[in-house]
């Protein structure tokens, strides 16, 4: 069903039987579609289609809209209908959706709901947003160690469809200690009158809820977990955070990593939306580095400028300031963006043998490469501009030192971005642009005195 499919029910269909139909649209179709396409239709039609659904297939649906039309949706509705639906979404969520609302709303919303879930969902809130524990749900399967195998088969079906996973059974002692895990398969195939701790796999990886969660996605990535059990302050078990999480919290800090690379994080780490972020805040923070940049770019010109008596008794050495320089700045975008990969996926830390095992690898392709560039750059320029021998040399060779450089500065450059406790990501780009242009142009005269000071003696 498709949007013009929705629209023709609207028109078409008496009021008594839209609802009905738009139900059973949201029956047969993924949440995520129905979603997309109730996102375009007047606020009143969905609010009262969340009312007519039942209350699961409500919340299943409410969890798929996006953050703003969350916020709009709930202050239009009632505190009943609010709370409602708030106890049947997934924990996490629950708790992601508190962390919207301000003050104000959160009143509203806080006496209407279950104490326990009140309770659990203040608990999730209070955890910083980038931290493990804000992404963790509460609503997983344990069971004691003594319980037998038939007892725990009984507990999954019985708690099957309020948990956000079945496949995972945690064993847990009565202070919430993980002891370990059973897998539903090995439940399955196991004799009903084991115990669970007599199958279980002892020792499971766990994460703290103070962990980042870019950790914590990291092990699901290299155990291959399904799930993964957070720990509290107390090392009790306090939720897990789900491979699907995983998937999502991936995709933003990919899109974070992005952002940031261009020079757009702002000054609380959120990241620019240019559909829905104030365009104060894309000015002012958009404007913070071309200031920036302005002011190194005024540096070098004055640099630049003061080699008037070498540029005026060879002209041409102005022709190749930009491609040489920007050859620098590339190839240190190249090297820091391969960096701050292996950053993410966890290849490299900030420590002395890792920066030397990336350098050492680095320093062979920076070299191989300007040597390429800069051959390039002198065959061309012999062609196309006529220049003498010395002039060559000086181009050749100034290629040949910006390019390696660029790359060994835009490796170094996400390693002391992290030892100052920076994103990498966000001053990476912005800095090799203006290091390189100024560092650039520093190699490329002195090179340029080097080779032709004899015109200057001449002169």
């Amino acid at each position: 069903m498709t949007r013009k499919d929705i629209l023709l029910i609207l028109r078409e269909l008496p009021e008594d039987r839209r609802l009905q139909a738009l139900a059973e649209a949201a029956e047969h179709l993924h949440p995520s579609d129905m979603a997309e396409e109730l996102a375009a239709l007047p606020h009143a039609v969905t609010l009262d289609l969340l009312k007519f659904l039942d209350a699961e297939t409500a919340a299943s649906l409410f969890c798929y809209f996006s953050e703003e039309l969350q916020t709009e949706l709930f202050h239009q509705m009632d505190s009943g209908d609010a709370a409602r639906l708030l106890q049947h979404l997934p924990s996490d969520e629950r708790a992601d959706f508190y962390g919207l609302l301000d003050a104000q709303a959160r009143r509203k919303l806080l006496p209407s709901l279950e104490k326990d879930i009140r309770d659990d969902m203040l608990r999730l809130a209070a955890f910083p947003e980038e931290s493990t524990g804000s992404a963790t749900t509460s609503e997983y399967i344990s069971v004691l160690p003594e319980t037998r195998v038939a007892a725990a088969l009984k507990t999954v079906r019985a708690v099957a469809r309020g948990s956000e996973t079945i496949y995972i059974v945690y064993v847990l002692d009565k202070e919430k200690h993980l002891l370990g895990t059973v897998s539903l398969r090995e439940l399955l195939l196991a004799d009903d009158e084991a115990t669970v701790e007599s199958i279980m796999r002892r020792r499971p990886v766990s994460v703290p809820a103070s962990w980042p969660c870019s950790r914590s996605t990291e092990l699901i990535r290299r155990y291959d977990l399904l799930a993964l059990p957070v720990m509290d302050e107390e090392n009790r078990m306090m939720g897990i955070i789900t491979v699907d999480d995983a998937m999502d919290i991936e995709k933003e800090q990919d899109a974070s990593q992005l952002a940031r690379f261009g020079g757009t994080a702002t000054a609380d780490d959120t990241d620019l939306d240019i559909l829905h972020s104030p365009l104060s805040a894309m000015f002012k923070v958009r404007v913070f580095w071309l200031i920036f940049l302005t002011v190194f770019g005024v540096i070098t010109s004055s640099f630049v400028a003061a080699q008037e008596e070498i540029l005026s008794k060879v002209i041409v050495l102005a022709a190749f300031i930009a491609p040489i320089v920007d050859m620098g700045g590339n190839t240190g975008s190249q090297s820091a963006t391969l960096v701050i990969r292996a950053m993410a996926v966890g290849d490299v830390q900030l420590r002395l043998s890792d920066i030397w095992r990336v350098l050492r690898r680095e320093l062979p392709v920076a070299c191989a490469l300007g040597l390429t560039v800069a051959v390039l750059e002198g065959v061309l320029a012999w062609f196309s501009k006529g220049i003498g021998l010395d002039v060559l040399i000086t181009v050749a060779l100034s290629m040949f030192v910006c390019t390696a450089a660029g790359g060994v500065i835009g490796l170094l450059l996400p390693f002391l971005a992290r030892r100052m406790g920076t994103d990498p990501a966000t001053l990476s780009s912005p800095l090799i642009t203006s290091i390189m242009d100024l560092f650039g142009v520093f190699i490329y005269f002195a090179f340029a005195y080097l080779f032709l000071a004899d015109l200057l003696i001449q002169a």
